[in-house]
């Protein structure tokens, strides 16, 4: 008697199993690769945002000072002040040294009117010279005619000839005296614009006094919050020293470093979707704004050099800009510097 083989039966379970794996990896490799083909991505990209430098435009000692570490301000918000008390006094200088040169350009205009006055004066004595010389001719000329006759004598007509050579060398005096005053007059006009132009000189560094007055009060440049900041109360700073950075939180952006072989497809305008690594649960969404105009690595501060030593291809990275969607709601959330991964969809 033989005994029968027995054949395993397959377990139909197993063959399911399989086939519902092999078409997850299809539909999944698929939609992998259709994304591939319809979206350029990069990790290597930030939030960015304004962050200002706050200057000490003055030098000084630090009078008030209260801020905390990343402290919100507002645009014009007073931060420190800088003792005043030399900038006040330089105030106070400029204002009488523009005082004084005020009262000289009153005096030099009160010399014109001086100068005017001695002007009429001098041309009247012209004048009454002129008609003493005339009268004294006319006596010459009849005492000369009555010598000649035998009517008077030698010393009446030296009389006559000296009065008529007074008259006219008081006549040239006085037509001197003209000349002179008209000379002064000149000067004196030369004093007044000398004058005009040192008020205009004082005037300026009486506004120039005030001005540095009011950098002793720094305010903020924008709204937003302060950066790390190392100063108290007492402290000596620089002018030109810069004290602390505020960050504009008010706008921000992303600048996405991608590949020179991603760029093909990618035009302004185009969508893109954005994941924050410290927020991957929130959708956020822009478009394209801008490309940079040169890659990153011209931007270093030692650009390669590719025509010394040997050359080595390296794909290089060009800086995109995009602009957030709704980013006023997303202040609360967005930091300036925090990485992001951006996927744009380029057909």
């Amino acid at each position: 008697m033989t005994q029968e083989k027995t054949q395993p039966s397959k377990n139909p379970v197993k063959f399911i199993v399989l086939g519902v794996a092999g078409i997850a990896v299809l539909y999944f490799g698929g939609k992998k690769m259709i994304h591939a083909y319809t979206h350029e991505s990069t990790d290597n990209a930030q939030i960015e945002s304004n962050a200002i430098p706050v200057l000490s435009r003055v030098g000084g000692y630090i009078d008030t000072f209260t801020l905390q570490d990343y402290q919100s301000v507002k645009n014009g918000e007073l931060l420190l002040t800088i003792d005043d008390k030399e900038y006040k006094i330089a105030v106070q200088q400029a204002e009488a040294d523009l005082a004084a040169a005020k009262a000289d350009l009153i005096f030099a205009e009160a010399q014109i009117t001086n100068i005017g006055s001695n002007k009429d004066v001098a041309s009247a004595g012209v004048s009454v010279e002129q008609v003493n010389l005339e009268k004294a001719t006319r006596d010459l000329k009849r005492d000369q005619a009555l010598f000649n006759d035998g009517s008077i004598t030698q010393h009446q007509l030296d009389n006559s000839q000296s009065a008529y050579k007074i008259a006219l060398s008081q006549l040239e005096s006085s037509k001197t005296r003209v000349t002179q005053v008209v000379t002064q007059n000149g000067t004196a006009n030369a004093q007044i614009e000398r004058a005009k132009a040192n008020v205009a000189v004082k005037e300026a560094a009486l506004e120039a006094a005030k001005l540095k007055l009011s950098y002793t009060h720094v305010i903020a440049p924008v709204a937003g919050r302060i950066g790390k900041t190392n100063l108290q109360k007492g402290q000596l700073v620089q002018p030109g020293q810069q004290l602390f950075s505020v960050v504009n939180n008010e706008r921000y952006w992303i600048v996405a470093n991608f590949k020179e072989t991603q760029l093909e497809k990618m035009k302004i305008g185009q969508m893109v979707k954005v994941e924050v690594d410290g927020y991957p649960d929130r959708e956020i969404t822009g478009k394209i704004t801008e490309f940079s105009a040169a890659t990153g690595a011209k931007f270093s501060l030692l650009p390669p050099d590719n025509a010394t030593g040997n050359f080595v291809k390296v794909t290089q990275r060009v800086p995109v800009r995009i602009e957030l969607d709704h980013a006023e709601e997303l202040k609360g959330m967005l930091k300036a510097g925090l990485s992001v991964t951006v996927d744009v969809q380029v057909d």
